[in-house]
């Protein structure tokens, strides 16, 4: 029954029971038949906090889905997007402590249990180190995020992982709203992708929200997958002056050579014990000697306000390289057309599946709305796909 109401759009349970018992399709689909009690709305309450999430069986309906959709040849499994979207949490907005203050210490609920027990889960509170402004008392892992541009609220991330050839989804997965969180998000969905279905692409596009130095690493160096995904690239300067870009570095000499031939060196003296070099951040800086800035006829073009240009490179910078290599490809540009494909998933989960805002509090049931969403998605997508393919 709950797939029935996810599917079509129904999310209130007293209404998915009244829809149920009148519909006869609806009937014939939960094998109810002509004669057989609808259960009460409340039953799904009851079984969702006992015995659904003590089985996990929505994730095992979604795998299920998942190979019925690889069955009928609509998962390549060659090409993946993954992204994110916000999704509204059941909370009021205008309600809340300071991030800083912490919850109040009398209070007690389902979804504050659930809020200490991912306190440090990377994709939840372990997401970053920075407190939120505010804390929703309702629903304290949602986080409080003006991300949209409008008013701020309290919301949750669902993330999918998208096979692009026919926009199957391949995992789902929720966390908090910051873009930390999205990292792990991805990591975790096609570890479990490969895990439970064998599936390990050999391309992954996103947007440059996923286009770190770490990501990139994690892609090219630890999984073999080409990132069709932009740099996100800070040293490209838009104000005249010479962007990091213009200087050509030397891997063997481990140098820096600017558009006037000096050089640019991470220590222009010996140390008795050797220094890394490397900062808090995962860059190297290299300096241009105060001598020959000074006296440097493009000094004005470079570094109008400092006494000597300074270079950063992330010691993942050959990843980032290779990722700068693969957006010259056609392949890269395919793929950049191909992602839109999630985000018209998105679009369809909010505006026809009505998943705007959840009904369920805590990360455990933003996972169970979020999991059935993706479920009937796929569901739908296989009930569209099927006659075609045949």
């Amino acid at each position: 029954m709950l797939l029935v109401g996810y599917c079509l759009g129904i999310r209130s349970e007293r209404r998915l029971c009244e829809e149920v018992h009148l519909n006869l399709a609806y009937r014939w689909f939960c094998r109810l038949g002509l004669e057989g009690d609808v259960p009460h709305h409340s039953t799904f309450s009851k079984n969702r906090h006992g015995r659904f999430r003590e089985s996990d069986v929505f994730r095992h309906v979604f795998d299920q889905v998942l190979r019925r959709c690889m069955a009928a040849g609509l998962v390549g499994g060659e090409a993946f997007a993954v992204d994110g979207s916000l999704i509204q949490a059941d909370a009021d907005r205008r309600k809340g402590p300071a991030g800083e203050a912490g919850l109040p210490a009398d209070k007690t609920s389902r979804a504050i249990e659930e809020y200490l027990a991912v306190l440090d889960d990377a994709a939840f509170g372990g997401a970053s180190p920075k407190q939120p402004r505010y804390i929703s008392t309702t629903d304290p892992a949602s986080r409080w995020t003006s991300a949209h541009g409008g008013p701020a609220f309290y919301a949750y991330e669902i993330n999918y992982l998208i096979d692009t050839e026919h926009a199957v989804i391949v995992d789902v997965e929720p966390t908090t709203a910051i873009r930390q969180a999205e990292y792990v998000a991805a990591k975790r969905m096609l570890a479990r992708a490969e895990e439970r279905h064998g599936l390990a692409p050999e391309r992954l596009a996103a947007d440059t929200a996923y286009g770190s130095s770490e990501m990139l690493q994690w892609l090219v160096e630890g999984q073999g997958i080409e990132p069709h995904i932009p740099v996100f690239d800070r040293g490209e300067r838009n104000d005249g002056t010479f962007s990091r870009s213009d200087f050509v570095f030397d891997l063997e000499a481990d140098e820096y050579t600017c558009p006037t031939g000096k050089k640019l060196k991470q220590f222009n003296r010996l140390f008795k014990i050797q220094r890394s070099g490397i900062t808090k951040d995962g860059n190297r800086r290299y300096r241009a000697s105060k001598k020959d800035c000074s006296v440097c006829p493009l000094k004005e073009q470079c570094c109008p306000r400092r006494k000597m240009r300074i270079v950063s490179r992330s010691i993942h910078e050959r990843a980032r390289d290779r990722a700068r290599e693969i957006a010259k490809t056609e392949a890269y540009v395919k793929s950049r057309r191909e992602r839109k494909k999630v985000e018209m998933l998105f679009a369809h989960l909010k505006r026809i599946l009505r998943l705007g805002q959840l009904r369920l509090r805590g990360p455990n049931g933003a996972r169970d709305e979020f999991t059935l969403a993706a479920t009937a998605q796929n569901l739908r997508r296989l009930a569209k796909l099927i006659p075609a393919a045949a």
